[in-house]
């Protein structure tokens, strides 16, 4: 299991070699993997099948609210920018009519235990919307009554107050997650997302003030006029803002997927070296204020739930990164949302024409998704225990699976070798075990148990893996 005592080595001579683009596997098979055949009948029979399971899991519902009221510019979410307000009444009446054919799918003693609200701008909504919202999701589903559940919300601090956040934890939320990407003046300018540190600072603590159980931020290292000056005083306004997580994610910028990365000017992106060390000050600062690194680009503090799960060997990996509840079956609500249903995934139309057409003519909005066969659930577990844990036991991982590790994988363990020379990654008789290294790496190691990685390996779709 990965080691949480110390800091992952950090050898930017290392990394730079395999600093590739690649997928962060969220799932697996990823997203470029889904196809049309797997449309509205497909989803209602996994459904289906999901409830006569012996023991159905729990569910975990994502919404999706896509409207921003000002194009961040190295944004590659699906996000429609907008000032009109009204346009989130004619989103809400077809959400609530996907809800109703929905929700009934599922039988009701499957409890929702995790909730969060992504976007876009999920406080684009207002707090009477949000709690009609709130309603309609808790009279179809069956909300779980534990302490545990998690139900969590994304916000941009430029447009709540602290009086917002407070009424937030009175309708259910627990868990808030602030964007910040950076505090550098200069860097907000090119990204045109100006938000000071008191804002910031204020949503924060109106949250602790309402009871909220954990905060998380979010940074972006790569933007165009970063430094590591700039960026290591945006880490020491960070750490006093006393987050329970931190993710530090790499920029990928692909203008020509995600339009409003045009606006930015390549010539001020941060080269290579730079890019690189930017990470590095992040993972030094924050190590040193006690965070410990989960995995990738997600660090929390050591009585965090996620390091928790890590330890116990329950962490897993969903469409919003590290999770706690691995088990869950995720419900995607709302446009370009993306369940998790059994061995399924799903995925609903990207565009609001789309969305609005499938629900007003009295259809589940699902344009595109995936069934899992055989091979695609063993890789999937295998590639989750490696991004989670960094260790495979092979006579266990054979024995679920009745497979003989070492032959099943034959050809991905020849990939592999040049990986183990470079000690990312060790291998005997009983185990792969990530080294401290290659905790920086995981998607490098993943990737070679991909079986759908081909050319399209470096294909402008993915990110850097660094």
């Amino acid at each position: 299991m990965i080691s949480l005592v110390t800091a992952p080595d950090f050898d930017p001579a290392l990394i730079a070699r395999y600093d590739v683009a690649g997928p962060r596997y969220t799932s697996y098979p990823t997203a470029p993997q889904f196809h049309a055949g797997f449309d509205e009948v497909a989803l209602r029979h996994a459904i289906r099948t999901s409830n006569e399971e012996p023991i159905p899991r729990p569910l975990s519902l994502y919404v999706h609210v896509p409207f921003c009221m000002s194009p961040c510019f190295y944004c590659g979410c699906n996000r429609v920018i907008t000032r009109d307000t009204s346009q989130a009444d004619r989103y809400l009446e077809r959400l609530y009519r996907e809800i109703e054919l929905v929700a009934p799918l599922f039988d009701r003693d499957r409890s929702v235990r995790q909730l969060h609200f992504g976007g876009g701008t999920p406080n684009f909504l207002d707090i009477a919307q949000m709690r009609e919202l709130m309603e309609s999701l808790a009279r179809h589903f069956s909300f779980s009554p534990l302490a545990g559940r998690e139900y969590g919300i994304e916000l941009d601090p430029r447009f709540a107050d602290g009086d917002y956040v407070r009424q937030l934890g009175e309708l259910g939320f627990n868990r808030l997650s602030v964007g910040i990407q950076d505090f550098d003046p200069a860097v907000q300018q090119a990204v045109n997302r100006i938000q000071s540190f008191e804002q910031t600072h204020a949503a924060i603590d109106a949250a602790c003030e309402a009871g909220f159980r954990s905060v998380s931020v979010d940074l972006i290292y790569g933007l165009p006029r970063q430094s590591l000056d700039g960026f290591g005083r945006t880490l020491g306004q960070v750490v006093a803002l006393d987050p329970d997580r931190v993710a530090v994610y790499g920029y990928a910028h692909l203008p020509e997927l995600f339009k409003p990365q045009q606006q930015i000017d390549a010539a001020e992106l941060p080269d290579a070296a730079t890019r690189l060390a930017l990470f590095g000050r992040a993972l030094e600062r924050l190590s040193a204020a006690g965070y410990v690194h989960i995995g990738m680009d997600h660090f929390a503090k050591s009585s965090d739930e996620l390091v928790q799960a890590q330890r116990a060997g329950t962490l897993q990996r969903n469409f919003q990164g590290y999770s706690t509840h691995g088990d869950c079956d995720i419900v995607g609500l709302g446009v370009s949302a993306i369940g998790r249903i059994g061995d399924s995934y799903s995925q609903s139309a990207r565009d609001l024409i789309g969305y609005y057409a499938a629900l007003d003519a009295g259809r589940l909005p699902v344009v595109r998704g995936l069934e899992l066969d055989e091979d695609d659930v063993i890789r999937r577990e295998l590639i989750n225990e490696l991004m989670c844990h960094g260790v495979v036991d092979k006579a266990a991982f054979g024995a679920r699976h009745r497979l003989r590790f070492d032959e099943y994988f034959a050809a991905e363990r020849q990939r592999l070798l040049p990986l183990i020379a470079d000690g990312l990654l060790l291998e005997d008789a009983r185990a792969l075990h990530v080294t401290s290294p290659g905790r920086l790496l995981l998607r490098i190691i993943a990737m070679c148990f991909d079986a759908y990685l081909g050319e399209e390996a470096h294909a402008p779709r993915y990110s850097r893996a660094i």
